[in-house]
């Protein structure tokens, strides 16, 4: 059985993202292969446990890629002071005669966009709303690609490796199964040091925000990498409490149009025409959004990546123009206005190299400085008696169950399947037990 249909029968999605079906990311032929590991969030531990702790499979499952698609340039990126990362990764790689290759990097947020890191070791510019294949590259992650090592042994995707910190007791990477409560991964960093508290699934910088309340219905996924306890008064807790027209409202008494946020955007920074202080003027001066969406500098928010360097580290009257670009991204996306491309070349900034911010100062920035240095080393694992397993995990279409209530299902077994035609990926029971379908999930009790 060759290594896509590996892939797909194992139900692989990009594990730090959005979630796109790997196999159909990876049915291409690249001449880059590119290993995410700059672990571009701040506070996040999960890839760098991997790296450190399990190299030699992420370095087989890279092989292994690189051997199905044959593939000559095969990099991992690391930021330089991941030296334990580095000297595990390098044995790894000598100890299999690989061909793969370590390609430093600063510490610079965000050093993981998918964009950055192509031009970072290749030197090649991504269009705007383009994809790495435009310049020959394909990158997966860290998480992805050791799950990839285990679907060459046709292993399916059951287990999410997160980082759990913040206002814990102990923070900690956890090795848990899908579908396990996010209380119960709480529980197991020791439980929050404080009673009040917002969640944060994902890094500081581009997780999604929720409330306490919201947190304990919510599970994890395929693409969950973090889960962050952080006080509500933080900047990033004012940020969720923060509602659009207050958001709006500010930005036409406040900002100074100092261009501040285009001057240090990374898709900017690039060459790209994405110009958010153009935004935040227009936006200033306007009653109704739908009036501006044809506007060409509007239109720009939809090549937006959402990082947050703008609103969090570049404006100096604490606007939220990555936000607002969140919503006018949503606005064209209903209005079925799609970003065209009119230039055929981009060249970044020639000041590009000294506008990258320090990861360390964005996560200060952020608010959450205090947790930055904290060291996880300890992987915890669980088997929770429970699991909700969402159907709608990664981008394309809802996975379709193939099991029924009241059914006995065994660790592994596949219970909803890719629509057939169509982009998805399969799911598999993440523990053993007894099925009950709920509506968008199916609950295992084991």
């Amino acid at each position: 059985m060759d290594l896509i249909q590996n892939i797909f029968n194992a139900g692989i999605v990009g594990c730090g993202g959005a979630g796109f079906p790997t196999h159909v990311k990876l049915n291409a032929k690249p001449e880059y292969f590119i290993i995410n590991g700059a672990e571009c969030e701040p506070l996040l531990r999960t890839d760098r446990y991997i790296m450190t702790n399990l190299a030699d499979q992420l370095i087989a499952g890279a092989d292994a890629i690189l051997q199905a698609l044959n593939i000559k340039n095969g990099y991992i990126a690391v930021k330089d002071h991941y030296k334990e990362e580095i000297a595990a990764l390098q044995k790894a790689i000598n100890d299999a005669g690989s061909s793969m290759q370590i390609h430093l990097m600063e510490s610079f947020y965000p050093a993981g966009d998918e964009q950055v890191i192509v031009y970072e070791v290749t030197g090649r510019v991504v269009p705007p709303a383009g994809i790495p294949l435009y310049v020959g590259a394909v990158v997966d992650n860290v998480a992805t690609v050791l799950a990839i090592a285990d679907a060459i042994e046709e292993k399916p995707l059951t287990d999410k490796y997160l980082t759990v910190t913040g206002e814990v007791k102990s923070p900690v990477v956890l090795h848990v199964p899908v579908g396990t409560s996010f209380t119960q991964c709480i529980e197991m960093a020791g439980g929050a040091l404080i009673r009040d508290y917002i969640v944060v699934a994902g890094g500081p910088m581009m997780g999604r925000t929720m409330s306490k309340e919201e947190a304990e219905r919510t599970v994890v996924t395929k693409t969950t990498s973090g889960i962050l306890i952080l006080p509500v008064d933080t900047k990033i807790g004012n940020r969720f409490e923060t509602d659009m027209k207050h958001m709006l409202n500010r930005a036409k008494s406040a900002c100074i149009q100092c261009s501040f946020c285009t001057d240090m955007c990374p898709r900017h920074m690039l060459g790209h025409p994405l110009k958010p202080h153009k935004i935040m003027r227009k936006m200033a001066v306007s009653t109704d959004v739908a009036s501006l969406l044809d506007d060409p500098d509007i239109r720009q928010a939809s090549i937006c990546c959402e990082c947050g360097i703008c609103e969090t580290y570049a404006c100096p009257m604490g606007l939220n123009p990555r936000t607002i670009n969140g919503m006018l991204k949503k606005e064209l996306a209903k209005a079925g206005i799609r970003y065209e491309r009119k230039e055929n070349s981009w060249t970044p900034n020639e000041n590009r190299d000294m506008r990258k911010a320090p990861t360390m100062k964005v996560a200060y920035r952020a608010g959450v400085g205090k947790y930055y240095d904290y060291s996880i080393k300890k992987c915890l694992e669980a088997i929770p008696d429970v699991v909700e397993i969402p159907i709608k995990m990664h981008i394309g279409a809802p996975s379709e169950p193939c099991v029924a209530d009241g059914q006995c299902v065994a660790k592994g077994q596949l219970i909803a399947k890719c629509p057939e035609g169509k982009l998805g990926a399969n799911i598999h029971a993440s523990i053993s037990g007894t099925v009950e379908l709920v509506k968008d999930c199916i609950k295992i009790t084991g």
